[in-house]
């Protein structure tokens, strides 16, 4: 009975624990994952914008260590940008819209408008990321 109330406490602690970790704002670990999955071909392994196709790539892919001006992270734009929001009316874009592959539950993202804005998990853990590499 004893070992029955401890699994029962413990299996209790592990469903807290995933409900904490999805409703939290990831950490750069869990997106240098979808990075390397989504965009190291173009942005290269350290988001330089050289990585094995960006050589005939017209317009060349960003530098995604440089994103941020004035020490600010464009929370709003570059998640606008990875979903293809911001890339919409933009001629002679080559990148693919990722907004469709990154969906899933939502966490509160703050963009920098003062409110949290619900954002797909993973598009969350990207952000994490790119935000983690930046070299102001």
């Amino acid at each position: 009975m004893k070992y029955a109330a401890m699994a029962a406490g413990l299996a209790g602690l592990g469903i807290l624990a995933a409900c904490v970790q999805s409703n939290s704002m990831p950490e750069a670990d869990e997106g240098r994952r979808l990075y390397v999955e989504n965009c190291v071909q173009c942005h290269g392994p350290t988001g330089k914008g050289d990585g094995p196709l960006a050589a005939g790539m017209v317009p060349a892919p960003n530098d995604l260590t440089r994103l941020s001006t004035q020490s600010k992270f464009p929370r709003a734009r570059v998640l606008s940008t990875i979903d293809g929001y911001h890339r919409a009316q933009i001629p002679g874009e080559q990148m693919p819209e990722f907004g469709a592959l990154l969906e899933g539950d939502t966490v509160p993202v703050h963009t920098g408008d003062g409110v949290m804005t619900p954002t797909p998990r993973p598009l969350a853990a990207l952000l994490a990321y790119l935000e983690s590499i930046q070299e102001v």
